[in-house]
């Protein structure tokens, strides 16, 4: 849908179109005060799972653009004008959302990570939950890509995994979804659901990004147990499986590596 009719129907006057970058999942603009997101052929659910997503992380104290309208063809968001870095602030307000301890682990609403729809529902159980509804169906999306890593990423899965206790995930936590304002830094793009804290610490690892002066901070306000440190490779797996899935096999060797870290 033409991000001008989204402006319509949502009932907000028309601003003149500014292409901004909207990564692989989609295309972002600017229309003055607001964004607008549409995707060529959105999944069922896709966008009104990312208002749900901000809604809870705004509701849990973490700045988030304001959602002005959400349907199945796309998002017309809050536009937050840049700022300078707050690396303090983000590990201060990470630290806080990571503290956080509801009572399950899952969602109990479509959850999408990318454009990739994974299992709804809510389980006490983590390691059997991390198996069978997050990394389960993306082996299975990739499998035929995975050659004899596709083994070896089963057998990792019947490996004990250390665990915290549930917190409320951004769950899709690189840098390029981290966007610093004038009134502090704001999180973008998330794939809310409730799971161990180390799965938004993997992808903070995974590509790089958050400089030493932010983690300095994470860690001393919530320290990072050796033994999730350790784990951090196989969470990454995860982030990796969908690179995999949606980009193709120059993702493999990473993956691979990743296995060997893990």
């Amino acid at each position: 849908m033409h991000p001008a009719e989204l402006l319509r129907q949502a009932g907000l006057k028309p601003y003149p179109l500014e292409a901004l970058s909207g990564g692989e999942m989609g295309q972002v603009w600017r229309a003055g005060p607001y964004v607008v997101k549409t995707h060529p052929s959105p999944p069922t659910g896709l966008f009104r799972a990312e208002a749900r997503g901000l809604w809870a992380l705004a509701q849990a104290g973490v700045r988030v653009p304001q959602v002005y309208w959400a349907s199945e063809a796309g998002l017309v968001l809050e536009y937050l004008p840049p700022g300078p870095p707050n690396w303090e602030g983000l590990a201060r307000m990470l630290a806080a959302l990571h503290r956080l301890r509801p009572p399950a682990y899952g969602w109990d609403e479509p959850v999408f990570l990318g454009s990739f729809a994974l299992p709804e529902g809510t389980n006490l159980d983590w390691p059997r939950f991390w198996k069978e509804k997050r990394i389960r169906p993306l082996l299975e999306a990739t499998w035929p890509a995975l050659g004899t890593l596709g083994p070896r990423l089963e057998a990792l899965l019947d490996q004990p995994l250390p665990q915290e206790g549930p917190t409320l995930l951004h769950g899709d936590l690189w840098q390029g979804n981290v966007w610093h304002t004038p009134d502090g830094p704001a999180l973008l793009d998330p794939s809310v659901w409730w799971g161990e804290r180390a799965v938004d610490l993997a992808m903070m690892t995974l590509f790089g990004g958050f400089p030493a002066e932010f983690w300095r901070l994470y860690r001393t306000l919530y320290p990072i147990p050796l033994e999730v440190e350790r784990a951090l490779p196989r969470y990454q797996v995860y982030y990796l499986l969908l690179h995999v899935h949606l980009f193709g096999p120059r993702y493999l060797p990473l993956l691979a590596r990743t296995l060997e870290q893990a």
